[in-house]
């Protein structure tokens, strides 16, 4: 296993409210841990919760006892949401703070994933992508209802609100995921900075330039998106077999 993380404040932000985390080796009772986080917040409080719930969710992670990995995360993921909530309770600059969370971690050719918000996880196997998660946001329900087509959601005026959150409300539910891989299998987390800026043909297309080279995909796959517009933060990480 190879991997490669990167994340661009973009051309329009200040302030980059992104977090990105990635360790190949062992991590508490997990082999390896992956984690995007996407940060919102007003001043510098998208930036703070981003970076605060990574650092509470893998230290977190670090402490806890053997466990199934879904249960590890699912336990993880409670205990930072309610550090954050009193976190946010403490100080009046960071009320409000929340952050989208998309973790995955690979056990015996297993990948487990887990999700809140619109931060996504794609699997590209034999020169096809598919994204494993499900966003949380408002034109993800318009598709699902029928209101849109999924080809508009990038240029929807409401693509921004999403309806789940890390910091959004007492109890967090997250999605939870489980993939078989096979050998040469490519993951790709990333934030919304890069999936509003490029479809996923882009992404498969500019992945498959560089097969064996994730620094030079990931660094391209950042090159684009700001030369597409870089109205956002931009955080990927990538992750091979």
């Amino acid at each position: 296993m190879k991997s490669f993380s990167i994340t661009d404040t973009g051309k329009t932000r200040l302030v980059n409210q992104d977090y990105v985390f990635a360790m190949e080796e062992r991590i508490g009772s997990l082999e390896n841990l992956f984690v995007v986080a996407d940060g919102m917040g007003g001043h510098n409080a998208g930036d703070y919760a981003s970076r605060f719930c990574v650092e509470a969710f893998t230290e977190i992670i670090r402490t806890t006892d053997d466990g199934m990995p879904v249960s590890i995360l699912s336990k993880a993921l409670g205990l930072t949401n309610q550090k954050l909530l009193e976190e946010a309770k403490n100080k009046d600059e960071l009320t409000g703070m929340g952050t989208t969370f998309v973790v995955s971690t690979i056990s015996n050719n297993i990948l487990y994933v887990a999700n809140i918000g619109d931060s996504r996880l794609y699997l590209i196997r034999n020169k096809e992508i598919k994204q494993i998660t499900e966003d949380h946001s408002l034109v993800e329900e318009m598709v699902r209802n029928g209101e849109i087509e999924r080809e508009q959601m990038r240029f929807h005026p409401n693509k921004n609100i999403i309806t789940r959150a890390l910091g959004a409300s007492e109890i967090v539910v997250p999605d939870y995921f489980e993939v078989e891989l096979s050998e040469n299998d490519l993951i790709v987390m990333c934030s919304d900075g890069l999936t509003n800026m490029m479809d996923d043909k882009d992404i498969l297309d500019i992945t498959e330039k560089y097969p064996d080279d994730l620094e030079k995909a990931g660094t391209k796959l950042v090159s684009v998106a700001n030369d597409n517009g870089g109205k956002d933060n931009i955080s990927i990480v990538m992750i091979k077999l």
